[in-house]
């Protein structure tokens, strides 16, 4: 029984706008996330949930399924995704979809490898867990280098230790959450929510993981994909 792979994508993305179907070096942004995941052969099916009849049709004509329509009520950007991945499991229960283990990709974070995605999958299997997150170790650390403002409106590191480490190198490691979330599918049933009680990393190369929410980012990343900086 292959795994399902799935993909969110709402047509309402405030940021920028349309940013799931902008085309990034002449192709939509979520094509890339679609090719990759067939290609990679690990997936009996690679599924768009969408509340949007032009991402679908987009997701459809890269390969994806749209198997059903994603409601309004969860496709605005105040809801947590853990709902829109509940409603998404029983629609393709219901529609006699036959899978124990899904991939959740978003369409932000296009370069995900296969590798990244087999080996999430492998260790979920191995370690037999809830869910494993493919993520990089980030170079802002909370212990080092990010600020917040306290209540009395002044700066204070985000987390502190007894004493502020010398450098970053010598922080307590953190890692960024991105777009590849590889689930035990009756464990996130019965947890419903992103982050399950026994949930490990796998560490994934930092250029696979770039994500893509700005204008600038956009204008970054095909600058790397031109210049043969990032497989495309």
């Amino acid at each position: 029984m292959k795994p399902i792979c799935f993909i969110g994508a709402r047509g309402g993305s405030k940021g920028v706008p349309r940013k799931n179907i902008r085309p990034i070096n002449g192709k939509p942004l979520i094509a890339y996330t679609i090719e990759s995941a067939l290609d990679s052969g690990l997936f009996g099916s690679v599924i768009v949930s969408t509340d949007d009849d032009e991402i679908a049709r987009i997701s459809r004509k890269y390969g994806a399924e749209t198997p059903f329509k994603r409601p309004k009520k969860l496709a605005n950007g105040k809801i947590d995704f853990a709902p829109v991945l509940v409603h998404g499991i029983k629609k393709l229960q219901d529609l006699r979809f036959k899978f124990n283990t899904l991939v959740l990709r978003d369409c932000t974070v296009p370069f995900i490898s296969k590798n990244d995605m087999k080996n999430s999958i492998n260790v979920l299997y191995r370690k037999k867990v809830n869910a494993v997150f493919g993520l990089y170790k980030q170079h802002l650390n909370p212990y080092f280098n990010i600020l917040e403002i306290n209540k009395r409106g002044h700066l204070e590191l985000s987390k502190k230790l007894s004493s502020r480490p010398k450098s970053r190198q010598e922080s307590p490691p953190v890692y960024q959450m991105n777009g590849l979330f590889t689930y035990d599918v009756a464990s996130f049933m019965k947890y419903q929510k992103i982050i399950l009680p026994k949930t490990v990393l796998y560490e994934i190369p930092i250029q696979n993981g770039i994500m893509i929410d700005t204008e600038i980012e956009f204008k970054i990343v095909e600058i790397l994909i031109k210049n043969n900086l990032i497989k495309n």
